[in-house]
C-alpha cells in the first residue's frame, strides 16, 4: 500500500542496501541470484498484490487438481492448542487451520488496517476536513450501492445475508493494479483510492462488529470493553512496556473471540488505541556524537532516536512485510481454493449470490464510487484530485471494485452453508478480475487536464 506522500510502504518496510561486509551484499552466489533479488521484489510497490494473485491462483490449481483432497485435508487440520484443562475451541471443537489464519492472524491484518487508519486520522489525508470529504463521498457510495445492488438479485432467504460482500475494496490488489499503470496514474489519484479504500475499510469494520456478529455472550464482552478500557488507562499515563499491551491484546482477542463478536475487531482496537505521537520531538533527540559514544551512551541514543518515531509507525513498519508477505497470501491460499467444474460454474452463473456479487462490485461499485464522489464536487464539498478528470474517477471506481480479501472474509462470516459461500467466491473472483479490467482500460484512455499540477490534493 502507499502512503499519502506517495511512497511505498513495502518500499519503506524493506531492508535497505545491505553492507557488502553482509551476507546479503557479499558476492555470494546465493546471496547474488536469490537474496539481493527477492529484497528488490519486496520493494517494488505492487508485489504484495503480486503475491496474492500468485496464492489464489495456487490455491485454484491446487483445489481442482488430482491431489485437491490434501488441499482440503491441510486446510481442516486441527490444532489443539492449550494449558491444563485451558483448551481453545471454537463451537466446541480444536481450531482448524483454516479457522487459526482467518481468527487469528487476520486479528494481526486487521491490527495493521487499526494502525494505517489511526495515521490517515492523525496525520494524514483523513485529518483534513475538506481532503477527506471527498474520498468518504466515494467510500460511502462504494458501500450502500453494491450492497443495495446485490440485494436486487438476493431480495430474502438465506441468500440475502451476504449484502455486505460486494462492500468492500481489496487495498494490496488495487494499489498493485494502480503501480503497473505507472505513470499514468498522477500521485493525487492514488492517494485518492488509498484514502477511499481506507474509509471502506472503517466501514468494513462497523459492518463485520453490527451485522455479522452471532449471538452474544455478555460475560465476555465485558471483559473485552474492560480490557480496552486498561489499554486507554495504560496510554494516558503513558505506560510504554510492550509485553503488557501484547498480554492484553491477547486478553481482548480471546475476549472477542468467545464473546461473539469477530475475534479480528481486537485487531482493529488496539491499532486505534496505539499511540500515533511520538514521545520526543526531533528537535528533543539531540546531536548524537557516534565516534565518542560508550555503551550507555548508546543505548541513550538509541533510546531517543527510536522514540522520536510513534509506536504506531514502528509498529506498522515492522507488521506491514508480514501482512503483506505472509498473512494475506496465507489467507488467500487458505480460502480461494475452491472446485471448479462445468456444473458447478453453470450453477454459480445461474444463482443470485453470485450474480448478485458480480454486478455489486462492478457496476455497483462504479455507480456509487462515481456518484457520490462527482456529486460532492458539484456541491462544493470537495474537489477534484489534482489532474484528474471524471473519467479518472470512474477508472479509480472501477478499481475499487476489486473487493477480494475483505469480501472473502465477509463470505465466511455471512453464510454457513458451503454451498453459498463457493458461490460468492466464484463472484468475487470474477468480479474483482471484471473490475481491474474495466478500470485499467478507463485509466489507460484518461487524459490529465491541460495545467494539472503534479502531487497537488485538495485542501480545506
Amino acid at each position: 500500500m502507499t502512503t499519502p506522500e506517495g511512497e511505498s510502504k513495502a518500499t519503506m518496510a524493506a531492508p535497505q542496501p545491505a553492507s557488502e561486509q553482509t551476507w546479503l551484499g557479499s558476492d555470494r552466489p546465493l546471496a547474488r541470484t536469490i537474496g539481493r533479488p527477492v529484497m528488490r521484489f519486496l520493494g517494488i510497490e505492487a508485489a504484495g498484490g503480486i503475491l496474492l494473485m500468485v496464492a489464489t491462483v495456487v490455491a485454484l490449481v491446487w483445489a481442482n487438481s488430482p491431489w485437491s483432497g490434501s488441499y482440503h485435508d491441510l486446510w481442516h487440520t486441527e490444532f489443539h492448542l492449550g494449558v491444563g484443562d485451558f483448551r481453545l475451541e471454537h463451537h466446541g471443537h480444536a481450531l482448524t487451520l483454516t479457522e487459526v489464519v482467518n481468527d487469528a492472524l487476520m486479528a494481526v491484518f486487521f491490527f495493521v488496517v487499526g494502525l494505517e487508519i489511526k495515521r490517515e486520522l492523525v496525520d494524514g489525508h483523513l485529518r483534513n476536513r475538506r481532503a477527506a470529504l471527498l474520498p468518504a463521498a466515494g467510500a460511502l457510495g462504494g458501500m450502500v450501492v453494491p450492497a443495495a445492488v446485490y440485494l436486487v438479485f438476493n431480495q430474502s432467504g438465506d441468500a440475502s445475508t451476504g449484502w455486505g460482500i460486494p462492500m468492500a475494496t481489496d487495498i494490496a490488489f488495487a494499489v498493485g493494479i494502480l503501480s503497473l499503470l505507472g505513470n499514468r496514474i498522477s500521485t493525487p489519484l492514488k492517494v485518492f483510492l488509498l484514502s477511499l479504500a481506507i474509509v471502506d475499510d472503517i466501514g468494513a469494520i462497523i459492518v463485520i462488529a453490527v451485522f455479522y456478529t452471532s449471538d452474544l455472550a455478555t460475560g465476555w464482552l465485558a471483559l473485552a470493553v474492560a480490557t480496552t478500557v486498561a489499554v486507554v488507562v495504560l496510554t494516558r499515563l503513558k505506560i510504554w512496556y510492550m509485553p503488557l499491551y501484547i498480554l492484553l491484546g491477547l486478553v481482548l482477542w480471546y475476549a472477542m473471540f468467545r464473546s461473539g463478536v469477530h475475534a479480528t475487531i481486537a485487531g482493529v482496537i488496539m491499532g486505534l488505541l496505539t499511540p500515533a505521537g511520538a514521545l520526543l520531538a526531533p528537535g528533543e533527540v539531540g546531536p548524537i556524537d557516534v565516534v565518542s559514544l560508550d555503551a550507555e551512551g548508546l543505548r541513550s541514543a538509541k533510546f531517543r532516536m527510536n522514540e522520536s518515531v510513534s509506536v504506531a509507525a514502528r509498529l506498522e513498519r515492522n507488521l506491514h512485510p508480514i501482512t503483506g508477505f505472509v498473512i494475506i497470501p496465507l489467507f488467500a491460499l487458505a480460502n480461494a481454493g475452491i472446485e471448479i467444474s462445468g456444473d458447478s460454474l453453470r450453477d454459480a452463473l445461474g444463482s443470485g449470490v453470485t450474480i448478485g456479487v458480480v454486478f455489486g462490485l462492478v457496476v455497483g461499485k462504479v455507480v456509487g464510487v462515481s456518484l457520490f464522489t462527482i456529486g460532492a464536487v458539484r456541491l462544493g464539498i470537495s474537489a477534484f484530485p489534482s489532474g484528474a478528470t471524471v473519467r479518472h474517477i470512474v477508472g479509480v471506481s472501477a478499481i475499487a471494485g476489486i473487493g477480494f480479501t475483505v469480501s472473502l472474509f465477509v463470505t465466511g462470516l455471512a453464510f454457513d452453508d458451503l454451498v453459498l459461500q463457493d458461490e460468492a467466491k466464484v463472484g468475487i473472483l470474477a468480479g474483482s478480475a471484471i473490475a481491474a479490467m474495466v478500470g485499467v482500460v478507463i485509466l489507460l484512455r484518461a487524459r490529465s487536464p491541460e495545467g494539472s499540477v503534479e502531487g497537488e490534493y485538495p485542501r480545506g
